[in-house]
């Protein structure tokens, strides 16, 4: 497949918006984790977007949020140095006709940037349609996005027409990526975060965002992958919980992130997780520094 239009897309907005099952949407697989719980992602997640002629580079990003952390601080910077490396932001808002101060915060940046913005208002399958006129002037206002996007990237309505305006922005130039390519990330990489996401879907309050996982091995042997990965919390009361009684909610947490893991490695996986406290780790520049969150994630 040769490509002669390319182009770097960053996804912004505030937690829980919905930017990672859109980019997941239009990728056309599964890059970035998703739950219902705020701030899953916690670093850019590449994807990668390939058509006939043309190549999207998406770059989702944490949710703005006020951080209580350094692992929050390194998070919310992810996100400001993500508008100004790319050639479009995308500003993903729910259809409420009051901009927030995360999407204020996100607007001051793109008009520090100068880069040009769309507007996609993602969940419409949850409101009536003619509320979507308040929202498109009330950001309007705000600034000149060069078009307004009314999507589900839940359902897939509106996103074909998003994609078309994406397409249409990409300039003339060679392909970034291979075009069997969707993810800059390894698969190592990416199964340490099918067992993150896990956890964020079985565990209750504060202890999803207090974890950590850190893949040990990563061996194919023979048909087969052997994993072996640790499982980092904050507290000794919180390791008890995630590991559950006589074991059962690591067991579920465990068979789950196995089952996915085949299917993305297409081969048997056999996996092995150790429930381990590392107390304050979000607050701790050398244990963040470890565990592979740096300044630029």
């Amino acid at each position: 497949m040769e490509i002669g239009r390319a182009a770097y897309v960053a996804l912004v907005g505030r937690p829980n918006v919905g930017k990672s099952t859109l980019m997941n949407r239009l990728v056309g697989q599964k890059v970035a984790i998703v739950s219902p719980k705020p701030q899953t992602t916690r670093g850019r997640v590449m994807g990668v977007m390939n058509e006939e002629d043309a190549q999207i580079v998406f770059l989702d990003t944490p949710g703005v949020h006020r951080p209580k952390n350094k692992l929050g601080d390194a998070m919310l910077k992810s996100v400001g140095g993500a508008i100004f490396d790319v050639d479009l932001s995308v500003l993903v808002v729910e259809p409420v006709a009051a901009p927030g101060e995360p999407e204020l915060e996100l607007i001051q940046k793109l008009e520090s940037s100068g880069c040009p913005a769309l507007l996609v208002i993602n969940k419409i399958d949850e409101v009536k349609k003619e509320k979507l006129l308040a929202v498109i002037s009330a950001y309007m206002e705000r600034f000149p996005f060069e078009a307004v996007l009314p999507v589900s990237a839940r359902t897939g309505e509106g996103v074909d027409a998003l994609k078309a305006e994406l397409l249409a922005r990409a300039e003339e130039g060679p392909a970034f990526f291979p075009p069997e390519q969707y993810t800059d990330q390894s698969e190592r990489e990416m199964v340490a975060e099918i067992i993150r996401e896990k956890a964020l879907l079985l565990l209750d309050q504060e202890i999803p965002h207090g974890i950590a996982v850190d893949i040990l091995t990563f061996e194919r042997k023979r048909e087969a992958f052997v994993i072996n990965a640790d499982l980092y919390c904050e507290k000794a009361s919180h390791k008890g919980i995630i590991i559950g009684r006589g074991g059962a909610m690591l067991k579920e947490l465990s068979s789950r992130a196995r089952r996915e893991m085949e299917q993305l490695l297409g081969a048997k996986v056999y996996l092995k997780i150790w429930v381990k406290v590392r107390e304050s780790w979000r607050d701790s520049d050398f244990q963040l520094g470890a565990l592979g969150f740096t300044k630029e994630n």
